[in-house]
């Protein structure tokens, strides 16, 4: 098994060759098209078209200038020092996101280099435990918490008076903060909530508009940032 890798699918020569060349970046199209494709049947929330591509595009690019720098350490230090001026720009994304990048990378490095064999060994075990992950749901939060914001009149007693209903619709509540809004005339109370299995929202929000005077309510599945 070693010396099939070792002398059919590895091609460490340092001389370029048109047919090697090609190899190479055929080698890369279809590692980025397996990356890709894994990103776009992955990737539910969040998704971008324009990253699918970029992920297609990567390893053939890195892989050709792996080709053209070679063993070559003049072309090394250009092609460092080219690189310094770029600047790229891009709003934060996914963290995932930036591991297919890297995943990217090492494919299109593989192929750079000739280790075609041991990187479609890379490629194809990383995708199925990317698959994994999404099958499994794999360290998923078992309970979401939400945020609740409930506005009250400033004559309302607060302490206790929603604990029933929230007892009755969530597993676990806390309050975390209370502020005074419309100049004092009202308060808001936020709390975090974990909403049990199989409860109706609408049934919940309707219980609170009774106890609050039908005033503003938010439920939201963003966490609230104390600040």
């Amino acid at each position: 098994m070693n010396e099939f890798f070792n002398t059919v699918l590895t091609n460490t020569s340092s001389d370029i060759t048109v047919l090697s060349a090609i190899i190479t970046m055929l080698a890369a199209v279809v590692f980025g098209a397996v990356i890709a494709f894994t990103y776009f049947k992955t990737q539910a929330e969040g998704y971008q078209r324009s990253m699918a591509a970029t992920l297609l595009m990567l390893p053939i690019i890195l892989s050709v200038i792996i080709l053209f720098i070679g063993s070559n350490i003049a072309r090394a230090f250009s092609l460092a020092g080219t690189l310094s001026i770029i600047r790229f720009r891009s709003a934060p994304g996914d963290p995932k996101d930036i591991g297919f990048i890297f995943f990217d990378i090492a494919a299109g490095l593989a192929c750079g280099v000739g280790l075609y064999g041991y990187g479609a060994i890379f490629v194809v075990i990383l995708c199925a435990v990317i698959f994994a992950v999404e099958r499994f749901r794999l360290f998923d939060k078992k309970e979401a918490e939400k945020t609740l914001k409930i506005t009250i009149p400033e004559d309302l007693n607060y302490e206790g008076a929603f604990d029933d209903v929230l007892d009755e619709y969530t597993q676990k509540h806390s309050l975390l903060k209370i502020k005074t809004t419309d100049l004092g005339a009202l308060f808001e109370l936020c709390y975090s909530v974990t909403m049990k299995p199989n409860q109706n929202e609408q049934e919940f929000i309707n219980e609170l508009r009774c106890r609050n005077g039908n005033l503003n309510i938010i439920l939201s599945a963003a966490p609230e940032i104390i600040k």
